[in-house]
């Protein structure tokens, strides 16, 4: 039985209409090309060859090309402002408020990125807590500590706290630990993988 809620943020809790992921994406593209002295025309594909291996392009660039200014990359990825695109969604929070479960955000981004983003879609008085990529020192999803973490710091039970986010690569991984993954499947991408999917959060209720 479902007790409590894990919840992705980027292109989970907001559309990825937005376009805000695919900022996100160029700015880290134009950092890596900046860092490796790569074309920056080159940079996409040969960083997620390097990066495959990881959960997030900064844990290959820290644990592999020895990146020491972490910050400086965050304040580049995620500058201030970014959250502009958004406004107070008054929808998505009766929508989340009406999931009556104890409900947290997992994300590998930063927090000031989480914060911003919560704060311009006015719901950050829905989680309880947020988990950060810095809170699992670097680490993200779908590395198994990342989820082990914030389950037991925020004291949920594996085996009853459904996790919601729209990566399959991230779904895999709290799968594979025996949990309950739903896949926020937008656009309808990934209908060949036999996950459990939406493809908006109002049909949460109802799948839950």
């Amino acid at each position: 039985m479902t007790q409590a809620l894990i919840f992705d943020l980027d292109n989970t809790l907001y559309s990825e209409a937005t376009g805000l992921e695919l900022k996100v994406l160029e700015k880290i593209n134009e950092y890596v090309s900046g860092f490796m002295g790569w074309p920056l025309e080159e940079t996409h594909q040969k960083r997620r060859e390097k990066a495959r291996r990881y959960g997030t392009t900064l844990e290959w660039l820290v644990f592999e090309e020895d990146l020491k200014d972490v910050d400086g990359y965050f304040d580049y990825i995620h500058p201030e402002g970014e959250e502009s695109c958004f406004s107070p969604d008054q929808a998505l929070k009766a929508l989340l408020d009406a999931l009556d479960y104890p409900k947290i955000i997992l994300t590998n981004a930063p927090m000031e990125h989480a914060l911003r983003v919560l704060k311009a879609l006015d719901i950050e008085s829905c989680f309880s807590r947020i988990f950060d990529i810095r809170y699992n020192g670097l680490v993200g999803k779908p590395h198994p500590k990342s989820y082990l973490r914030a389950l037991e710091e925020s004291g949920f039970e594996l085996d009853s706290t459904v996790f919601i986010d729209d990566s399959p690569k991230y779904i895999r991984g709290y799968k594979a630990l025996g949990g309950r993954a739903i896949l926020k499947d937008e656009m309808n991408r990934f209908a060949d993988l036999e996950f459990e999917r939406i493809t908006s959060l109002s049909e949460l209720r109802d799948i839950l």
